[in-house]
C-alpha cells in the first residue's frame, strides 16, 4: 500500500474500503506507535518519547501498517484480551492527500479499535484527516497514592492522551494534516477526556489543538487522596507486592502481567479514575472551569437525551417513592449520600410528578433526568457557558442528541441496545451507533456493526457531516449537508442546541432534527449542581 515516511520510521497503508474494493478514496494506517512501550520499568510512568531522529538520511524500513494494532487492557479483563504495549494510533486519510495540503485533523479519543473514522474522512467536504488513539486505562493508566506519585505518575491515562496529540502535530503533515488546525474529540470517558485535556495544568500550558468535540461528558466521583491511597494498598495487596516504602514499585513493575489483570479485576477496588495530582490536574475539572483555569478553543458539546437511564441503578418500576430516587440516584453524586438535607434539596429541584409544572412525567423520568445532569448533561453546559466568558464560539447539542457549538442533544436511539431496554429510549452511546458505522458493544471489549436502514443512513450522513464541518471550519453549518438546518450558536441570550432526530418514517425531506432552547428549569438543575462541585468528577 501507499507508504509515509516519517524519516525515523515508514509505514505501509491500506486502500482497501470496508466493503472490500481496493484502491479506494481513503488509506489507512494502523498500530502506529506514539511513544514508547510503557513496559518495564516504564509501566506506572508517564509516556516517554520515542526517537524520532532521522535515521540513515531517512532510508528506514518499512512497517506493515494496513491493520490495527491491539487495544489497551480493558476492565474487566482477562490475560489475552488488549495489551500493555497499547501506546498507538490509527490514521485515515484521503488517498490523494499529500505533504503540504494542511487538511484540518481530528483526534478521536478511546480505544484504538472499534472506533471507525472512514466515514468522517470519505464523507467529509473539504476533506480532513483523522486519527484514533490508545491510551492505558483502569490500574495501569490511573492508579496513584503516594508511592507511585513518589516513584511515577499518577494521571498517566491522561498523559498519554496528551503525548497522541503531541505525535500528531509534529507528523501529521506528512499524512496531508495540518498540525496547527488539530480537533479533539471522545465520548463518555473519552468526553470527560476531552474537557480534562482542556482544562490540563490549569490552563498556565498552550494546549496542541484548536478545537474541541465532547459527546456525553461521561465523569465518576474524583477519588481524594485518601481513597487513591486505599486503591493502591488493594491492588498491591493482590498483586503480591509492599504497599509502602523502596520495594512498592520496583515490585509493581516487576510484578507479572497476570497479576495486574487479577487487581484490575478486583471488585472491592474502588474507583480507579483521574486524580487531583497538583500537575497535570492542578484541581477539579469543575473548579478550574470556574476559576477560568483552561483552554479557550472553540467547542461542541451535547448528549443522549436518555444518557441517565443507563445508570439510573433500576428500571421503571423500581421508581415509585421519593425514597427509591435518594437511595439508587444519590450515590451517583459525591455529595448527595453525605447530607441528608441535600437530598431534599435535589428533591424540590425535581419537583414530583403530580407536582403542578413538574416535566416528569414518572418517577422514573425524575431519577433517570437527575442521573443524567449528575454524570452527563450539565458539564456540557456548564463548559460552554464559561467559554463564552473567554470568547470562545460555542455549539451544543442533544442526541435525542445537543450541540454545544450550540450545544447538541442526541435524540435518535441505538436500535441494538433498544431491543434490549426499550424503556432506556435514546441511552448512553447512541450517539456511536450514528457516528461510527452503527457500533454496538459487545462481550469482552468487542464490538458488532451492521447495516443502517436508509432514515439511519440519513441521520448518520448529517451528523458526519455536522462534525466535520466543525473540525474543517470551526462551525457545524459551515459545511452540513444541504438537506440540513442550520445548527445555531450557543449564547447567554439564546441557549441553543441542535436535537438529532432520526425521521423514522420517511427520507424525504431530510432527517427530523430542530433546534431548541434549553429550558430555564433544565439550566437551574445544572447550576444546582455546579455550585455544589456535585456533578460527577467534579
Amino acid at each position: 500500500g501507499p507508504v509515509v515516511n516519517l524519516g525515523y520510521a515508514a509505514f505501509a497503508g491500506n486502500t482497501t474500503t470496508p466493503t472490500g474494493e481496493v484502491d479506494g478514496p481513503v488509506t489507512f494506517f494502523g498500530g502506529i506507535p506514539y511513544a514508547q512501550p510503557p513496559i518495564g520499568d516504564l509501566r506506572f510512568r508517564a509516556p516517554q518519547q520515542l526517537d524520532e531522529s532521522v535515521q540513515n538520511g531517512g532510508h528506514v524500513p518499512v512497517t506493515d501498517a494496513r491493520n490495527w494494532g491491539p487495544p489497551c487492557i480493558p476492565e474487566p479483563t482477562q490475560v489475552g484480551i488488549g495489551s500493555e504495549d497499547c501506546l498507538l494510533l490509527n490514521v485515515w486519510k484521503p488517498t490523494d492527500a499529500s505533504e503540504g495540503d494542511r487538511l484540518p485533523v481530528v483526534v478521536y479519543i478511546y480505544n484504538t479499535q472499534a472506533f471507525p473514522l472512514y466515514d468522517w474522512v470519505n464523507q467529509s467536504n473539504p476533506k480532513i484527516v483523522a486519527v484514533s488513539l490508545g491510551y492505558r486505562l483502569n490500574v495501569f493508566g490511573f492508579l496513584s497514592g503516594k508511592e507511585l506519585q513518589a516513584d511515577g505518575d499518577a494521571n498517566a491515562g491522561l498523559l498519554d492522551q496528551r503525548a497522541a496529540i503531541e505525535w500528531v502535530q509534529r507528523h501529521i503533515s506528512r499524512f496531508g494534516g495540518d498540525p496547527e488546525t488539530i480537533t479533539i474529540d471522545g465520548e463518555s470517558a473519552g468526553g470527560a477526556s476531552v474537557v480534562m485535556q482542556v482544562v490540563a495544568y490549569g490552563g498556565a500550558k498552550p494546549v496542541p489543538f484548536q478545537r474541541a468535540i465532547a459527546q456525553s461528558i461521561g465523569y465518576g466521583p474524583t477519588a481524594t487522596a485518601e481513597e487513591a491511597e486505599e486503591m493502591f494498598q488493594n491492588v498491591t495487596k493482590v498483586v503480591g507486592c509492599p504497599s509502602s516504602g523502596s520495594d512498592a514499585m520496583p515490585c509493581m513493575r516487576n510484578a507479572s502481567l497476570g497479576a495486574i489483570v487479577s487487581a484490575v479485576n478486583q471488585a472491592n477496588l474502588g474507583r480507579v479514575a483521574p486524580v487531583v495530582d497538583g500537575k497535570f490536574l492542578p484541581d477539579l475539572p469543575s473548579v478550574l472551569i470556574e476559576q477560568g483555569k483552561f483552554a479557550a478553543v472553540d467547542f461542541v458539546g451535547g448528549h443522549c437525551t436518555n444518557d441517565g437511564r443507563t445508570f439510573v441503578g433500576g428500571s421503571p418500576s423500581d421508581f415509585v417513592t421519593d425514597d427509591d430516587i435518594t437511595t439508587r440516584v444519590s450515590p451517583l453524586s459525591i455529595a448527595a449520600p453525605q447530607s441528608e438535607d441535600l437530598r431534599q434539596r435535589a428533591l424540590q429541584v425535581y419537583p414530583a410528578p403530580n407536582a403542578t409544572g413538574s416535566p416528569f412525567a414518572t418517577q422514573y423520568d425524575r431519577a433517570s433526568t437527575m442521573a443524567g445532569d449528575i454524570l452527563f448533561t450539565c458539564q456540557d453546559w456548564w463548559l460552554a457557558t464559561k467559554l463564552l466568558e473567554k470568547g470562545a464560539t460555542n455549539y451544543l447539542f442533544r442526541a435525542q442528541w445537543t450541540y454545544l457549538r450550540p450545544p447538541i442533544r442526541f435524540n435518535a436511539p441505538d436500535p441494538v441496545l433498544l431491543k434490549t431496554t426499550p424503556y432506556e429510549g435514546t441511552m448512553h452511546t447512541s450517539d456511536l451507533y450514528f457516528l461510527m458505522d452503527a457500533r454496538s458493544g459487545s462481550p469482552n471489549a468487542g464490538y458488532t456493526f451492521r447495516p443502517f436502514n436508509q432514515t439511519e443512513a440519513l441521520l448518520s450522513r448529517e451528523a458526519i457531516g455536522f462534525w466535520t464541518s466543525f473540525v474543517s471550519s470551526g462551525d457545524p453549518s459551515a459545511h452540513r449537508l444541504s438537506s440540513s438546518i442550520p445548527w445555531t450558536r450557543f449564547t447567554n441570550s439564546t441557549p441553543a442546541r441542535m436535537v438529532l432526530t432520526q425521521n423514522t418514517t420517511t427520507t424525504a425531506g431530510g432527517t427530523a432534527s430542530a433546534v431548541e432552547l434549553i429550558a430555564r428549569d433544565e439550566m437551574e438543575r445544572c447550576r444546582f449542581w455546579m455550585a455544589l462541585n456535585a456533578t460527577a468528577q467534579i
